[in-house]
């Protein structure tokens, strides 16, 4: 997810920080259900953590816009309801990157080729297929992508966004997501 908030935002005219992002997320994607399969694997738990050194040592972020929207938003569900943070991590991306989606657009679509192989159909239709792509990892980890799923109901997330915008103004690499986005947002978490 460090990763995805350095790299899911605009095309910033910097290829070599894309490709490490890239080789980053590719590396997890295969080593994730292996370490799950080996929890015990010396090898699988140095890879995982090389790849969460490398996520946030700055290297991957140098010279490029970074959004952490997923993190703020986030972060203040597990204030609320105490999920942990992938958790709460994984159930904000999806809806946000939907929510997102034209302002993101560029590179959704570079994502979805490059992670996720996919090329053929609208471009409308292959950033779905990126978001759908990243939702069904998340949950062949176990890990859930609704609020939902957690017991917590739609009205359970109101004011979150007023919350936010009060504290850190508008949020994302654009600065474009306020308390109405981030309402939105969550709602579309709680389907």
């Amino acid at each position: 997810m460090h990763v995805l908030e350095q790299y899911l935002t605009y095309p910033a005219a910097a290829p070599l920080q894309d490709r490490q992002a890239e080789a980053i997320l590719l590396t997890l994607i295969e080593c994730g259900p292996r370490l799950l399969a080996s929890p015990d694997s010396y090898d699988e738990r140095a890879t995982l953590m090389w790849c969460a050194t490398q996520a946030l040592n700055g290297l991957i972020g140098c010279g490029v816009p970074q959004d952490w929207a997923t993190h703020a938003i986030g972060h203040e569900l597990t204030a609320a309801y105490g999920l942990d943070h992938a958790q709460t991590l994984a159930v904000v991306l999806p809806a946000l990157l939907r929510h997102q989606k034209q302002q993101k657009g560029e590179k959704l679509l570079q994502y979805g080729e490059r992670i996720w192989g996919i090329s053929s159909g609208s471009e409308e239709q292959r950033m779905e297929e990126a978001i759908a792509q990243t939702e069904a990892f998340f949950r062949s980890l176990g890990v859930r992508t609704r609020l939902a799923e957690y017991d917590i109901p739609a009205e359970g997330v109101r004011g979150i966004g007023a919350r936010i915008e009060a504290r850190d103004g508008k949020i994302g690499e654009r600065r474009d997501i306020g308390a109405e986005q981030i309402d939105a947002i969550l709602q579309a978490c709680t389907k």
